[in-house]
């Protein structure tokens, strides 16, 4: 998709809602659009808006291993509380055996070596693999602008991945901490405030899964 028809999109989706924004990015390839999720904080969010569009929807998620246990307690309530069409992919490596070799315990953000060997193993290896074997047309993501202040200026609300050759839609960009509250309790959703993602140390690091696996054009 060249970067012209792609402006012409959002300009035409800017007053659009996020339901509507995922609408209409599903009705663009309706056996063929996924859902992304880590279950870290406010991920019901995106959840209950696209199984609202789509209640099959294949929801992608990458289980690591070393999830607390509040996330996985987190998954699982979301999971019976939108029936949802989980698809969760491993590492081909272990947790257990991970953590044998890299010194036992889930790598600190500062321990760089650590995380960039725990995110290309455990968490980019079984994404990518899960992207080519689902093989989606459109991939719909909880990413915000607020949480990835180093690229909020080049996010839009549809986008072309190169990498894996479809379009990704982020309907909830300008969404804050207050617009995800209130969704939450509008539809009494699950949530969970305790999250720690070893592939990236702490809430304000964009996740390896968009920054370093791939390639937006717009």
């Amino acid at each position: 998709m060249s970067p012209e028809e792609l402006q012409s999109i959002n300009q035409r989706l800017q007053s659009a809602s996020p339901l509507e924004i995922i609408r209409w990015a599903i009705d663009q390839a309706p056996e063929s659009a996924i859902v992304t999720t880590n279950f870290r904080p406010y991920e019901a969010v995106i959840l209950h808006l696209a199984t609202q569009v789509q209640p099959e929807i294949p929801a992608l998620w990458i289980d690591h291993g070393t999830n607390l246990p509040e996330t996985y307690i987190f998954a699982e309530k979301t999971r019976e509380k939108l029936s949802l069409n989980l698809k969760p992919y491993l590492p081909k490596m272990t947790a257990a055996h991970w953590l044998a070799l890299n010194g036992g315990q889930v790598p600190m953000p500062d321990e760089v070596e650590r995380v960039e060997s725990f995110s290309r193993i455990m968490k980019l290896e079984p994404f990518e693999r899960g992207m080519h074997e689902l093989a989606p047309k459109v991939w719909i993501t909880a990413l915000r602008k607020e949480q990835n202040p180093q690229r909020a200026a080049t996010l839009q609300p549809v986008m072309w991945d190169a990498k894996f050759q479809c379009l990704k839609i982020n309907p909830i960009l300008e969404w804050t901490p207050v617009e995800m509250d209130a969704y939450l309790a509008e539809h009494d959703l699950p949530n969970e405030r305790t999250y720690y993602d070893p592939a990236k140390g702490d809430e304000k690091h964009e996740c390896g899964l968009h920054a370093k696996l791939v390639t937006d054009k717009q």
